[in-house]
């Protein structure tokens, strides 16, 4: 399968990731793997660089699916994804897993948009950011919000907990 190159051009911006990649190939040895989730593991965490969620919870690509978005929440689109994944690739257990040091918990959803208007011009007032005064009561919904989806299994298991950037540590609530 190839990509009309007219429609999508190569930017030398992405140039590193064709060397990466190219050298990732070369050593890329296939595991053979479904798709489903091996350990029947949902993980739903934030974008945030500093999270490895497989190495966190010990376990290794097709273990688990990963949901990510700015500050760990269960949105819609979550939701709607969980539902494939519960119905569909073998996710019998939902860990939601913000962090520490979030920048979604650190200003409110006006600072943020002005924050984002201050670095770049762009008016983003239009969509909801999800920011969070207090980390426990939004990870606290967004459990409740899968607890009480009616498109999802009623017999999931469902877990939250915070993960601490400095140290590592995953505290189960």
């Amino acid at each position: 399968m190839g990509f009309d190159t007219k429609i999508l051009p190569m930017s030398a911006d992405f140039t590193d990731l064709t060397k990466a990649n190219a050298e990732f190939v070369q050593q890329f040895v296939p595991e053979g793997l479904s798709g489903r989730a091996v350990r029947g593991l949902a993980i739903v965490t934030c974008m945030d660089s500093r999270i490895a969620p497989l190495a966190i919870v010990g376990m290794k690509p097709g273990d688990a699916k990963i949901l990510r978005n700015a500050g760990a929440r269960v949105t819609e689109d979550v939701l709607r994804t969980l539902v494939l994944a519960t119905h569909l690739l073998g996710v019998t257990r939902v860990l939601v897993m913000p962090h520490t040091d979030c920048r979604m918990a650190s200003g409110s959803e006006p600072e943020i948009h002005k924050a984002i208007f201050d670095a770049s011009g762009v008016d983003t007032r239009s969509i909801e950011i999800r920011t969070v005064t207090d980390q426990r009561a939004a990870l606290e919904l967004d459990l409740t919000r899968i607890s009480t989806y009616p498109l999802l299994p009623k017999d999931v298991k469902i877990v939250g907990g915070f993960y601490d950037v400095n140290t590592g540590k995953l505290d189960l609530i």
